[in-house]
């Protein structure tokens, strides 16, 4: 996740005092903070299994867990292929609870309860309940559809830190994208009913070439409702959101809409508004940040475009099996949500904390190693440092290989410092790449 916010708030500071300001530690929902990440070095760093955080305490990785697969929709980019059925196998209550008792020894700070749909599973709050009594910071990852008044009410009684509702455009847009008539008012009616009980609610959107034009009015709309946070994600190839890559955003479409998410991000931080703006699933946004900033306002950038990007490279990029990590509704643990073709190991057989620091698996070896062992235009680019080699979940997905270069990175040849064009991966459709299993080392 790239805390866009964080930083133009910074920028902000800086521009009013004339001084970029020091590092500030952040709270739970910040785990992945950039002063609590070593700047790459050109040696591997050492492969454990969690990070020091401030005092010395180690700090395990945000874990973004997937209870339920059941999900009353059917939407066109979900990585879990979720359907309206049950789902043999899944962790029962006991099993959960058992496996939040070895993630807060193991130091996570942070659990993101998602599916599916969440709200179908009837043990949901009781686990919500223990998380936060347990301290950790607990998300709620929801299409909102089912949220009513009373539900709202529950919602807010237990408490959760942060609530996380789709919207993947207006209306018509939405509801093609969700396969349900009436998706979009239902979401945005409990949208309403959590805001107006002092719920923290952020809009979530996943932008393709087909909802590009509702991006800007998304905006507007989270602004007029007075939400909080907007989570601007990018398509990612995993699940039905693989299957429907050929319809992903093109490069100028994205860089265009970063461009409007960057300069209302720094509208909110210019005017002090309580706003958040992040982005997810595409790391070229660090560099891309940088770029707008010499674009926009040559003048800060002249003055803080080093500071900024000190800040960026220590932040480093793509968190996948570093400081992001995956449970399925199986037990099944994942470098994160979009590698769930690539399973690490099963915490009704091991726990957590002997599966994520394994470095036996190949896959995790590599993405546990800084820099990454990465190639293409990707091992050439000056940005290396502060994307970490952006997603390779897209690599792996177009040519087999997870350490070719991304195919989804919107920047060009020049501006990744290439003195001349390369050629680059298509972003060919679904059925025509060559996809090759990950080795795993024996030990």
């Amino acid at each position: 996740m790239f805390r866009v916010s964080h930083y133009l708030r910074e920028l902000a500071e800086a521009e009013r005092s004339g001084q970029y300001p020091l590092p500030r530690r952040r709270g739970a929902e910040g785990a992945t903070a950039p002063e609590r990440r070593a700047a790459p070095s050109p040696a591997p760093a050492p492969l454990g299994g969690g990070r020091h955080a401030a005092g010395g305490a180690i700090s395990g990785p945000v874990v973004i867990w997937n209870l339920i697969r059941r999900c009353n929709l059917t939407c066109q980019h979900c990585y879990a292929l979720s359907a309206d059925h049950d789902y043999a196998g899944e962790l029962d209550t006991g099993e959960v609870f058992t496996v939040m008792d070895d993630l807060k020894a193991f130091g996570v700070p942070v659990l993101i309860l998602s599916g599916g749909e969440p709200l179908l599973r009837p043990d949901l709050f009781p686990i919500a309940e223990r998380a936060l009594a347990m301290g950790f910071y607990t998300g709620l990852s929801t299409n909102g559809t089912l949220i009513d008044e009373a539900l709202a009410d529950r919602i807010t009684a237990t408490g959760f830190d942060y609530v996380g509702i789709s919207l993947d455009g207006l209306r018509a847009t939405h509801d093609r994208f969700r396969r349900l008539a009436g998706a979009f008012d239902r979401s945005l009616h409990a949208v309403r009913l959590l805001l107006a009980r002092g719920v923290k609610v952020g809009l979530r959107y996943t932008m393709t070439a087909s909802n590009a034009p509702d991006f800007e009015p998304l905006l507007d709309l989270m602004r007029a409702e007075g939400a909080p946070k907007f989570y601007f994600s990018h398509l990612n190839y995993a699940g039905r959101g693989n299957i429907h890559r050929a319809k992903d955003a093109q490069f100028a479409a994205t860089r265009a809409a970063l461009d409007t998410l960057f300069d209302r991000a720094w509208d909110a931080a210019q005017r002090g508004l309580d706003e958040e703006y992040v982005t997810g699933n595409n790391d070229a946004d660090g560099p891309w940040l940088l770029l707008w900033l010499q674009r926009r306002h040559p003048d800060l950038h002249a003055r803080f475009g080093e500071a900024l990007r000190q800040r960026l490279q220590a932040w480093g990029g793509n968190a996948s099996g570093l400081h992001v990590a995956n449970i399925d509704n199986l037990g099944e643990v994942h470098p994160d949500t979009m590698w769930w073709h690539h399973a690490l190991g099963n915490v009704r057989q091991r726990p957590f904390s002997a599966i994520w620091p394994d470095t036996r698996d190949a896959l995790m070896a590599g993405l546990k190693q800084q820099p990454r062992p990465v190639g293409g235009r990707c091992a050439a680019c000056q940005y290396l440092a502060i994307c970490g080699g952006n997603t390779r979940v897209r690599a792996q997905q177009l040519t087999g290989d997870p350490w070719a270069e991304d195919p989804g990175c919107y920047l060009d040849d020049a501006e990744i410092g290439l003195a001349e064009d390369r050629p680059r991966v298509p972003l060919s459709a679904f059925g025509s790449q060559r996809t090759v299993k990950v080795p795993v080392v024996a030990g």
